[in-house]
């Protein structure tokens, strides 16, 4: 019995010796890298610590297998995308040694951009595990074997291999603790926009190439809701850099326009007509898009310095004043002269310094809203106000109570201090007549002005603020001039009977503005609306005529009053969508598509674009003595040129983001479009015919 116990206690001793030595050894494997079917040892080093992981607990009787390659950076390292940018190299695997083990795909999440210097670069910090797709090509147990280079940077750089391996057991798939973690990393790959009509809410829309010395690749996207912070990420032809980019919004955020400088050297090819891959991010949304580049627009060019940049904008707003916007107001201006005729030279110049602080005061508040808009991602531009229904209405009413107050209808009383300084004339009431006069200014683009404009609103707030007060200050020069040597105002005649006939005939005059101002309200929100706010104005008129004899009557001001909520409240509530206005019998005129543009141009066809819209007065002008008539007209029915015409009377964010492609932010804008000159040649504000045949003939 004694025998037999120490025979058991042997035998008990030698299994806890193998169960140790097995122990031992399986610890000794585990040393080598083969692990779990889970993950991998981790290779660590100082910067970076890598290892694969698995979403598959065994291989399968053969097919799809999740893994990951999970890389930890210290704080301020960073390891690179498949395209690293300006610098760097992406990690690459190489697999041999595996076994039942096949068509492994290493994928990309979208990366963040990092600038150092003048270098942009595309990578990852902290924690990412890029996914790998790959196959099992059948029953049985899957050998992975991971020779991994990675290349990792601060402010210097650091080469790694590390080798990785990991088994999966034979056996039905399941899970793991790493299936959810490399799911989301996979959320996160850039999905495939094929044709444009975008992914996530998020598209591509077009990508065009700029040559010269300012070459920039310009990307048009769009995003359903509006962008938060939107990157594009390059893949072009060896040889090119570009820079970060400068991005426009439009639409409240649901456009933007992305400008990459471009630069290239000696041997890089020209861009345009060859594909591109562009990877857009914007937080969460990520898409990607393979397309041809086009030819983009010329960029708009001023060389001089930002003192000749506010000459160009003195020059312009003084031009304004002779474009027919701004007639009305000349007119309103004159009755007050008039009246003022044989004044004193110190009440001259009360009047004509008001009307140019009005004028001036208007384009610094102007200048701010605009800013305001651009911080927010607002579509900006000169005269934008125009699209607006109730701005028209109020600006009709305005115009219609000028008109009535120049027919003696009515008088506004002014405060007793006011008139006793300023006798037949106030500074209030000219003031105003500045402020009347930048309003009726704004939908109209004189020569320069586009210049001037364009260069402010793709700038800062100094510079939108300071090229807009040198508008302000070219639209006063006349008054400012009148100021300056009152003498000239006092060769009219003294106030006479011959006053009232003046002012009955520019109070027609303001009448027929008003009229304009119900024609193209009849565009924005249709006839009815329209109808309304005309019988609201013919209501007040007939009833400022029937009180006119009464001395201190209330029905004056309750009359304006109710004009003034009527006027505004009426085209609102019967606002409608507008009926398509019929085509034109001799111009073929097609619709805005910029798509369009360049599929003509590609077939050796010459594309004129109008940009247009009824509140712009320039651009009706344009047509009535260019456009429409005589050899420019026969061209366009004639299919030498395809007429496209882009509407922008009302809001449209693709008409405005197409003006921004040119720097420009107001109409009227025209532009020739052929195989000699497929980005656009932009044609001058006011047109004449010999500019438009040239452009026919310079596409060609």
């Amino acid at each position: 019995m004694k025998t037999t116990l120490l025979q058991v206690g042997k035998a008990l001793r030698s299994a806890r010796r193998i169960a140790v030595a097995l122990g031992f050894a399986a610890l000794l494997v585990g040393n080598t890298g083969v692990a779990s079917a889970q993950e991998s040892d981790w290779v660590r080093h100082k910067e970076i610590s890598l290892r694969l992981v698995s979403g598959s607990a065994a291989s399968g009787e053969g097919g799809a297998l999740r893994l990951g390659l999970e890389m930890r950076m210290a704080p301020g390292w960073k390891t690179y995308w498949r395209s690293p940018g300006d610098a760097g190299l992406p990690p690459v695997i190489d697999w041999t040694g595996s076994a039942n083990f096949t068509d492994a795909n290493l994928r990309f999440p979208a990366p963040h951009r990092f600038t150092l210097f003048d270098l942009e670069t595309f990578g990852y910090g902290g924690t990412v595990i890029l996914p790998i797709a790959a196959r099992s090509e059948g029953p049985g147990a899957t050998r992975v074997r991971a020779a991994v280079d990675v290349l990792v940077c601060e402010n210097l750089c650091i080469p790694y291999r590390a080798d990785l391996a990991l088994d999966l057991p034979s056996g039905a798939q399941a899970p793991t603790a790493h299936t959810h973690e490399i799911a989301r990393y996979e959320s996160a790959i850039p999905q495939i926009d094929k044709d444009g009509r975008g992914v996530n809410g998020i598209a591509i829309e077009s990508a065009a190439f700029r040559e010269g010395p300012q070459a920039a690749l310009v990307v048009r996207a769009s995003a359903r809701p509006r962008f938060e912070a939107p990157d594009v990420f390059v893949e072009a032809q060896e040889g090119w850099r570009f820079a970060k980019p400068e991005i426009a919004f439009v639409d409240g955020g649901r456009y933007a326009t992305l400008t990459f400088t471009a630069t290239g050297d000696r041997s890089a090819p020209k861009l345009d007509g060859t594909n591109a891959t562009l990877t857009l991010v914007d937080g969460q949304r990520a898409i990607e898009r393979t397309l041809t580049l086009g030819t983009a627009p010329p960029a708009p060019v001023f060389t001089g310095s930002f003192a000749a940049i506010l000459a160009v904008a003195v020059l312009g707003g003084l031009i304004l004043n002779l474009m027919p916007c701004v007639l009305p107001v000349l007119a309103m201006k004159l009755a007050g002269v008039a009246v003022l005729g044989g004044a004193s030279s110190r009440k001259l110049r009360v009047a004509f310094l008001a009307t140019s602080a009005g004028i001036v005061v208007s384009f610094l508040i102007l200048a701010g809203a605009l800013i305001a808009l651009k911080l927010g991602g607002e579509t900006i531009g000169w005269g934008l106000q125009f699209q607006m229904s109730w701005f028209l209405s109020g600006m009709a009413l305005i115009v219609t109570l000028f008109a009535a107050n120049l027919w003696g209808l009515f008088e506004i009383p002014l405060p007793r201090a006011l008139a006793d300084r300023a006798e037949g004339g106030s500074a209030a009431g000219s003031f105003a007549t500045g402020v009347f006069a930048t309003l009726l200014a704004t939908p109209c683009s004189a020569p320069f002005v586009g210049t001037a404009v364009g260069f402010a609103l793709a700038r800062g707030p100094l510079e939108i603020a300071s090229i807009f007060a040198a508008l302000g200050i070219g639209l006063a020069l006349p008054y400012l001039a009148v100021a300056a040597f009152p003498s000239a105002a006092r060769i009219l005649p003294r106030p006479g009977p011959w006053i009232l006939k003046l002012r009955a005939a520019l109070g027609v005059a303001l009448a027929g503005t008003s009229l304009w101002l119900i024609w193209v309200l009849a565009s924005q929100a249709g006839n009815t609306a329209a109808a309304a706010l005309g019988f609201v104005l013919g209501a007040v008129v007939l009833g400022l005529w029937l009180v006119r004899g009464l001395e201190r009557s209330q029905a004056r001001p309750l009359l304006l009053a109710a004009g003034a909520v009527f006027a505004i409240a009426l085209p609102l509530r019967f606002a409608e969508a507008p009926a398509a206005i019929a085509a034109d019998e001799t111009i073929p005129w097609r619709e805005f598509d910029r798509a369009a543009i360049d599929a003509a141009v590609r077939e050796g066809k010459i594309v004129f674009v109008d940009v247009t819209a009824d509140w712009c007065v320039t651009c009706q002008v344009n047509k009535r003595l260019v456009i429409d008539r005589g050899a420019v007209a026969k061209a366009l029915a004639d299919g030498t040129a395809i007429p496209m015409r882009a509407d922008w009377t009302r809001p449209d964010p693709r008409i405005a983001a197409y003006l921004a492609e040119f720097g420009r932010y107001g109409i009227p804008f025209n532009a020739v479009y052929g195989p000699a000159t497929p980005g656009g040649a932009p044609l001058p504000e006011l047109l004449s015919e010999d500019a438009v045949l040239a452009a026919f003939a310079k596409a060609k």
